[in-house]
């Protein structure tokens, strides 16, 4: 596999028991080193499965994934080193401070105090949560949650981050700062993998997208170039619609 692909997907299947149809079926996909690439998709497309699986939280039937050049899941080891995840899902201590949630996720990390330190003030400080820092967890709002959140996930200058919809929930401030973040973050270096349902925030951020459904990738390019290539479509929202008969929100919600 090429070393100028941060991640490479060729050919993934995977099916569960009972279910008719495959959740990916044939999944092709290259993440370009040093790129901000948006990968679309509704609910049930597939997109947190593929997450679990470069994770190796999840088997698959068939197919071949390398990330920075690891097998998966042979490799699983070293991926964890130069990759950090941000769920969905908010995985913090709700009962814990903001600064000791990133001590707990630092320790386990295997980063040395001092560094730590001065890595969490430093995120902290960038993401706008210094004067929140020693409050509870549970107090945080939505926006607040998600951008701690991220900061879990970069504490160990990760290679390779992966978002799985970051800014779902969030008030119009937080979401700014996360997307303005997340360009500067990819700017030093960090390939971005940013997985979400809001096609407008992808448009304005990421320099590839791929759009996903039925469990295969359907379109995929630079942003502005797929919707000048469809002129019929106002926004890469219209373009699949056009493409799949239905509104990505409408299946995700």
């Amino acid at each position: 596999m090429h070393d100028s692909f941060a991640i490479e997907i060729s050919d993934l299947v995977k099916r569960y028991p009972g279910r008719l149809n495959p959740t990916l079926d044939g999944l092709t996909l290259k993440i370009p080193a040093g790129s901000l690439f948006g990968l679309l998709a509704p609910n049930g497309a597939g997109k947190t499965t593929t997450i679990d699986i470069l994770c190796g939280l999840k088997k698959f039937n068939s197919g071949t994934i390398s990330v920075n050049g690891f097998s998966v899941p042979s490799g699983l080891r070293k991926i964890k080193q130069i990759m950090g995840l941000v769920p969905q899902d908010i995985a913090l201590f709700p009962l814990l401070t903001g600064r000791e949630n990133l001590k707990v996720i630092g320790g386990i990390y295997g980063i040395p105090k001092a560094e730590l330190k001065g890595r969490a003030d430093e995120l902290l400080e960038r993401f706008g949560l210094t004067n929140s820092a020693d409050k509870l967890v549970s107090e945080y709002s939505g926006g607040m949650k998600r951008r701690i959140n991220i900061i879990a996930g970069l504490l160990h200058i990760p290679k390779i981050l992966i978002l799985d919809e970051p800014t779902v929930g969030v008030d119009a401030q937080s979401r700014n700062l996360i997307l303005e973040e997340l360009i500067k973050i990819n700017r030093q270096g960090t390939t971005i993998l940013f997985i979400s349902h809001y096609l407008e925030e992808a448009e304005c951020i990421c320099d590839r997208v791929a759009l996903m459904d039925g469990g295969k990738i359907i379109l995929e390019g630079n942003p502005r170039d797929l919707t000048d290539s469809h002129p019929e479509c106002r926004n890469l929202e219209s373009l699949y619609i056009k493409l799949t008969g239905k509104q990505m929100r409408d299946t995700y919600e």
